[in-house]
């Protein structure tokens, strides 16, 4: 019934649609197995994609030729682009989604790519001969051989959700658990533990009173996701998000539901995620607020559900129920769905490679929370980076290893593998030492052409590159050479607050004053117009980032230079860290444990001081 195939996904979650796709688009024969075909890439949580460094971790997917940039710019309902206030290093994309056309749209894509074959059915443990993976076995009883395995269990690996007092299986609501591969992978040497997410009650939006919440509506431009010409809602299609909170009534009221709480009762043993806590986690751990902001969402174009963002619980369903009804504008709210907390086991990711191969298994990758990250992004990313390497692996080629300095992705994955996590991973602007470098505007720049020379990265994405590389030289050129004469540009000036110039003044010196922008300056001269009419919106921006941006840049790459010499020096894999006996005990058990690939890892991982790296490198040099 079944061929042999070079790369099998198991689930189809956000991390293993990325997987299976960029398999398939490097020339593998895929299968992906999923225990439901109606929910690809599904938002079991916020019907968001996107935000603080999310955002630039979905622009480095589609830079890298994956999917996701794609489907949310295809299926989005409100666009904003957060932190326009502060530098652009901070500047993220954000986008809320029709949940149901995400997911379709997703599904249309990969049954649109070539290679990639689909089965429903449950994979109940991996086929393993000789120290590698070497297929999969389903629920119902089929044999599945290929040359790599990615496993993207998400949720589902002994999945328990908890509602009060109320526990049972399942991986998401309505759907159940998957067992027996952690037992297995266990069995065969793996370090396996708990973590726990939450979400919150779903509501109807016709129950609610908008009038008494504050209305947050989408930009007047749609900048998306994707750097392909991707067509989107026009900005007066958006659907409005509103803002309400919580108050101290309804901290009381959800306080009467803690003696049943799993959490605090013990009967949930997993981590949760430390920055999207529950709403009786926020009231305990930040007891001296009286109110938290609440985010209503609508889940789409077509529906009247209502996702309530802040409000992630999984306390008795009537305790939830009585106090959303004393939140603003929730006086009469009606119910579709109460919160609840799941527990799953995931695998500590110190134990894999950075190809996110494993180190216990040959040809068995991980990607997503099974990792012991928490987010679409995060999962979509890894899943992206699996499915290369799985395909690499399989056909004996180099893997693809993103550094620090290169992006987001490489921060993610050298921060689970160096330091490991014992609670959801999640990323943020602050986890990334190079972010100035790291912007969501130069993604393409810095990775497409890296995904081009594998062979995912299409022609036309490299050549829309290469064509913004020349125009953005080009323009800056001209910010060199064109000086702005004081009568083009004085009025200007003084409608943003900067002193009118006396002199004529090079535009590159002009646009180092704060507040200065210029698309304002563009739109405000004609003779600066007609000078940059030709230029696209995008390669005016990247210029002007450039220029502004110039000293803090090249301080950046110099730190990156200086740090480079660190990660180009490789420890052999059969190095013998027992015989530096002036290591520190803590350091050696993360070096024998990690098994770090250079100097520069070594000196990430938690626990590792800077002289057990100087008295390594020592031995090295001998």
């Amino acid at each position: 019934m079944f061929n042999k195939y070079d790369v099998i996904v198991v689930g189809a979650g956000h991390a293993g649609c990325e997987a299976a796709a960029a398999a398939a688009n490097l020339g593998s024969k895929v299968l992906l197995v999923t225990m439901n075909m109606q929910t690809f890439a599904q938002m079991s949580c916020n019907p968001a994609m996107g935000g603080i460094a999310k955002g630039q971790i979905v622009r480095e997917i589609d830079a890298l030729g994956g999917y996701s940039g794609i489907v949310t710019d295809s299926s989005l309902i409100q666009f904003r682009m957060l932190n326009k206030s502060k530098g652009p290093a901070m500047w993220s994309p954000r986008a809320q989604s029709d949940r149901m056309l995400f997911s379709q749209k997703w599904r249309e894509m990969l049954e649109n790519t070539p290679n990639v074959d689909f089965y429903q059915d449950t994979v109940s443990s991996l086929i393993i001969k000789d120290g590698k993976a070497c297929g999969v076995i389903t629920g119902l009883g089929h044999s599945i051989f290929s040359t790599s395995v990615v496993i993207t269990s998400g949720t589902f690996l002994n999945g328990v959700i908890h509602i009060g007092e109320k526990r049972f299986g399942g991986g998401r609501m309505a759907e159940k658990a998957s067992t027996g591969i952690t037992e297995q992978l266990i069995e065969l040497g793996f370090e396996s533990d708990r973590l726990k997410t939450g979400t919150p009650p779903r509501i109807d939006g016709r129950s609610l009173d908008y009038s008494k919440m504050e209305e947050q509506k989408g930009d007047e431009e749609i900048v998306g996701f994707s750097y392909t010409d991707i067509d989107k809602i026009n900005p007066a299609q958006q659907r409005s998000c509103f803002i309400t909170y919580t108050s101290q009534a309804v901290h009381d009221t959800l306080k009467t539901g803690f003696d049943r709480s799993p959490m605090y009762q013990g009967r949930i043993e997993g981590v949760g995620p430390r920055y999207c806590p529950s709403i009786e986690d926020k009231i305990n751990r930040f007891a001296e607020r009286d109110r938290h902001q609440l985010f209503v969402e609508p889940e789409g174009f077509n529906t009247i559900e209502i996702y309530v963002n802040g409000f992630s619980t999984s306390l008795p369903e009537e305790v939830q129920f009585q106090a959303l009804q004393m939140v603003p504008g929730f006086e009469h709210c009606k119910m579709f769905r109460p919160g609840y907390a799941i527990e799953y086991d995931y695998f500590p990711p110190t134990q894999l490679l950075y190809s996110l191969e494993t180190k216990v298994i040959e040809n068995l990758f991980f990607a997503g929370q099974i990792n012991g990250t928490t987010g679409y992004e995060e999962a979509a990313c890894q899943g992206l980076i699996a499915g290369i390497n799985a395909h690499q692996k399989a056909f004996h080629l180099e893997p693809l290893v993103l550094k620090r300095s290169e992006a987001y992705i490489g921060v993610l994955i050298d921060d689970l593998i160096s330091k490991g996590t014992d609670e959801p991973y999640r990323m943020f602007t602050s986890r990334a030492e190079y972010r100035t470098l790291l912007r969501q505007d130069n993604a393409d720049l810095r990775l497409t052409e890296k995904s081009y020379k594998l062979g995912l990265a299409s022609q036309e994405r490299m050549e829309k590159v290469r064509d913004k590389r020349q125009n953005v030289e080009s323009i800056k050129a001209i910010m060199k050479e064109y000086a702005v004469d004081p009568e083009d540009i004085n009025t200007y000036l003084q409608t943003v607050g900067s002193a009118p110039l006396v002199n004529k003044q090079k535009l590159s010196q002009l646009l180092l004053r704060p507040g200065l922008e210029l698309k304002e300056m563009i739109a405000f001269s004609p003779k600066i117009s007609e000078i940059f009419n030709t230029f696209s919106p995008d390669s005016l921006e990247q210029a002007e980032i450039q220029v502004k941006y110039d000293t803090y840049i090249n301080k950046e790459k110099e730190l990156v230079q200086r740090m480079s010499q660190l990660e180009e020096l490789v420890i052999p894999d059969t190095f013998n860290y027992e015989k530096i006996i002036s290591l520190s005990n803590e350091a050696r058990q993360k070096f024998n444990k990690i098994r770090p690939r250079t100097l520069g890892q070594a000196s990430r991982i938690s626990g590792v001081n800077p002289s057990d790296v100087q008295i390594l490198m020592v031995y090295m040099g001998r």
